[in-house]
């Protein structure tokens, strides 16, 4: 049995699916579903015994010690994140409450069930934080990509908790022994994602003929990194990481917004052509957001290296299995926009000049 936080959301939920799919362990799955949580994600385990689906929040120490002593998980894996960084920008305190005091609670109830353990089953035990590059700061173009070792330098609201949970989850192995381990990944993608995040927030709005914002000049690079790719590397960095190591996780795909954008609408132009003109069409370029950062790219060579994991999807093949997933998918897509979204896209985009 293993514990997961987080597992109704984008990644969450496809790491969920994959380790039913490849493992076929047991999985507790604890989500407070907000707004980017989804039970639609979950919804081909609905009779699955193996899958069992708690409504709470980490932030509630009673409850992390009830779920832990009950079912006794042999490692607790921390997806449970505010991630978005836009939102974070309007209003930090969901960031702060979350990621750095949920982080917290879950440390504290972990450590008092592994440290009941007995000493094999302690030995076994594993906590494993997934976070994100963007700890790291930003890039200019000339810079190496980041390494395990690069300086922690947030510069949103949303990466400074980030960076702030990864700190509590290093000193929680250095200071009681606690065997953790971490992952900075770059830019997901792929099947389940909130159209809040670019990919989707473009194929939606393509299909509806409707504006494609883009930040700035566009040209802001970020390594792409799909999803199932993501959750094959976590699953090797549970199985053989060394407790109080970090693992870098990236794509090998540097690119700009703007080739992002053009590459989606190309596919779309072949997949759903419109009846008059191409969907690139409807770019439209916005007053950028505050404090945005130029850059991010990962380098991978740890994990590669040592527990010998690769991303197996180019862009190309990731994107166009993503842009088919929301085509072939379009009842989970209308459940998704709901109220919720709609007043987020008013608020984040139609201010914007």
């Amino acid at each position: 049995m293993i514990l997961i936080t987080g597992g109704a959301g984008f990644i969450g939920a496809n790491f969920v699916l994959d380790w039913l799919n490849v493992v076929g362990e047991p999985v507790v799955n604890l989500d407070k579903l907000t707004y980017a949580g989804n039970r639609d994600n979950l919804a081909s385990l609905n009779n699955d015994p193996r899958h069992i689906f708690v409504q709470g929040d980490i932030g509630d120490a009673a409850l992390l010690a009830e779920l832990l002593q009950t079912h006794r998980p042999r490692a607790l894996l921390h997806f449970a994140a505010e991630s978005h960084v836009d939102r974070s920008i309007l209003g930090p305190d969901a960031f702060i409450r979350t990621n750095i005091e949920g982080t917290f609670q879950l440390l504290q109830a972990a450590k008092a069930y592994w440290s009941g353990l007995p000493a094999a089953e302690q030995s076994a035990f594993r906590f494993l934080h997934v976070s994100t590059d963007e700890v790291y700061g930003s890039l200019e173009a000339h810079e190496p990509p980041f390494s395990e070792t690069t300086p922690y330098a947030p510069n949103s609201p949303y990466a400074a908790s980030k960076a702030s949970s990864d700190h509590l989850v290093r000193a929680y192995h250095h200071t009681y022994g606690l065997p953790t381990l971490t992952s900075n990944c770059s830019n997901n993608y792929g099947p389940y994602q909130f159209p809040e995040k670019l990919i989707p927030l473009m194929i939606l709005n393509a299909l509806r003929n409707k504006p494609l914002p883009v930040y700035g000049d566009g040209l802001n690079v970020r390594d792409w990194l799909y999803v199932g790719d993501h959750c094959a590397a976590i699953r090797r960095v549970l199985e053989a990481g060394q407790p109080g190591a970090t693992y870098n996780i990236g794509g090998c795909n540097e690119k700009t917004n703007l080739d992002v954008i053009h590459t989606v609408c190309a596919i779309l132009d072949q997949l759903r052509p419109m009846a008059d003109g191409n969907h690139a069409a409807l770019i439209q370029f916005i007053k950028d957001r505050p404090g945005h950062d130029r850059r991010y790219a990962i380098d991978a060579a740890k994990i590669e290296r040592e527990l010998g994991w690769k991303p197996r999807e180019t862009f190309e093949t990731g994107i166009r299995k993503t842009v088919s997933w929301y085509l072939e998918n379009s009842a989970w897509v209308e459940r998704v926009l709901s109220g919720d979204y709609q007043n987020w896209i008013q608020t984040n985009y139609t201010a914007r000049p």
